[in-house]
């Protein structure tokens, strides 16, 4: 698809790399409370599940600006779900520089069909201090879990970051997220080591 710098570019403002003692991972600006006092980072439930069991620091820094901020136990909440890899973190955005305006969430009741092209960001832990663009194709749609599978590459670091997809020229609407990387599933038979896909968690 020609226009993927078109759509990074939308996206890059909505991107934060999350930092904890254990790791790192990638999530995105996804709502606002009513009064714009909250916003939440949707990322990966796997990414902050140990900061959050063991109440321990969270650092995010903003791509865009590239401004930073360190959230204590008492200076966020997490909604976290295990089961879907999922989850939100609720903090003040005064913090940091995001955009007043969201990026819309693909609707709940529209399912995107097998061999869509789909694009996600990351910090991949080869680079992790750089912002990685990859692409594929949706290769399924796993209903029960909210999820798709993605032919493409999820490296360490990338879970969390946001899944976006660009209507085509018969749909109309503006570019969407679809959800976050979860997880990749790698190939654990003999031969060659090349995974299946990335899964996509949708939040509906």
């Amino acid at each position: 698809m020609s226009s993927w710098h078109v759509l990074v570019e939308k996206i890059l403002p909505y991107v934060v790399k999350i930092e904890t003692p254990s790791g790192h991972g990638t999530g995105f600006l996804c709502l606002y409370n009513e009064t714009s006092t909250l916003c939440g980072i949707a990322t990966a439930h796997h990414v902050i599940e140990d900061a959050d069991q063991w109440l321990q620091p969270i650092r995010l820094r903003h791509y865009h600006s590239n401004k930073t901020t360190l959230l204590k136990e008492q200076d966020r909440f997490i909604f976290g779900n295990s089961d879907s890899d999922s989850a939100v973190i609720l903090f003040e955005p005064s913090v940091l520089d995001f955009p007043k305006d969201l990026i819309p969430l693909l609707p709940s009741d529209k399912v995107l069909k097998i061999g869509v092209e789909v694009g996600w960001v990351g910090f991949p832990s080869v680079e992790p201090n750089t912002l990685c663009f990859f692409s594929g194709n949706i290769s399924a749609r796993q209903g029960h879990r909210h999820s798709y599978l993605i032919d493409g590459v999820a490296i360490n670091g990338v879970s969390g970051g946001p899944v976006f997809y660009a209507p085509t020229k018969e749909d109309t609407g503006p570019p969407s997220i679809i959800g976050a990387i979860a997880a990749y599933i790698p190939n654990r038979t003999a031969g060659a080591w090349r995974g299946l896909c990335a899964r996509c968690v949708s939040f509906p």
